[in-house]
């Protein structure tokens, strides 16, 4: 019977691995989709990745968009970090594989050593230990998306106070913009100076470009700077005062942010004291607990 549920188990991966990787067909409107997002990426491109586990994640990235599988939530947390996908899915599957045969393996070494062990242990733990590593990679990613994009946020406060400066400064919003952001360093500095520098170069709109990569790194400051801008650009409206109010809400924002983590790191401490002091009195009374017990 486990030989059974192990042939089972194994057919069903092979068919799922055929699955994702017979391509599908794709729809004419997802096709232009795809060309329109080509032609509007703006700024430098990563590099393709090479080897054959881009090769694995680049098939598996095409077979689940043909199957109407985007991830855009982890598409902009990808964009952010500057990672792409198709070594994300390669990582993700090859560590799925690797705990589907690790539980069995250690299983089969268990039962040359004498040990029995029933056969339904290795059959679940294989699948809890393949689900659990295939979803590992995304559980990091998200970690360090969000402390990347609170960084991102915490930039832009200081981006919209720079910007405001020039405009006082008597330059117009284009060049207010290159020139705030080629005054800071940085990761998300170097982000903005890359997305309006490229802007410029394409012939398109700072402000555009700006709400493009707003929308694709998930950072709605970036978005609504970038359609403020736009309604100042076609108006002529006076912006530099909004600019400065905008910093000073981000900034209030920030700090009641960083209150309500050190809040939570305090309950935690007073929980983790508690509990330590839970354990120790339990291991002081323990004796006089069991001579009792033994009366």
């Amino acid at each position: 019977m486990i030989y059974v549920l192990f042939g089972a188990l194994a057919g069903l991966a092979a068919c799922g691995m055929i699955y994702a990787l017979v391509p599908g067909k794709m729809q004419s409107a997802e096709i232009l989709q795809a060309l329109d997002a080509e032609l509007a990426h703006i700024g430098p491109t990563r590099p393709a990745p090479i080897g054959w586990r881009a090769e694995l994640g680049s098939h598996l990235a095409r077979a689940l968009a043909a199957r109407g599988i985007q991830m855009p939530s982890l598409r902009k947390d990808l964009a952010l970090l500057r990672r792409d996908l198709e070594s994300l899915l390669a990582v993700k599957i090859l560590l799925a594989a690797f705990g589907v045969i690790l539980v069995p393996a250690l299983w089969a070494f268990a039962a040359a050593l004498g040990l029995r062990i029933s056969g339904v242990l290795p059959l679940w733990g294989s699948l809890l230990t393949g689900a659990a590593l295939f979803f590992l990679p995304d559980q990091e990613v998200r970690s360090q998306a969000k402390k990347a994009r609170a960084d991102f946020r915490r930039v832009i406060s200081a981006y919209l106070d720079l910007i405001s400066m020039n405009l006082e400064g008597g330059r117009g919003v284009p060049e207010a913009l290159s020139a705030a952001a080629g005054v800071g360093h940085g990761p998300a500095f170097d982000r903005l100076t890359e997305t309006v520098t490229g802007a410029r170069l394409s012939g398109t709109s700072p402000w555009t470009a700006l709400g493009r990569l707003g929308t694709e790194i998930g950072v709605d400051e970036l978005v609504d700077l970038s359609i403020m801008l736009e309604n100042v650009a076609d108006q002529g409206a006076k912006v530099r005062q909004t600019l400065t109010e905008r910093a000073k809400t981000m900034r209030a924002r920030h700090g009641a942010e960083i209150e309500e983590a050190a809040g939570g790191r305090t309950q935690s401490m007073l929980l983790a004291q508690m509990l330590f002091a839970t354990g120790l009195l339990a291991y002081l009374l323990f004796p006089a607990l069991m001579k009792l017990v033994t009366i």
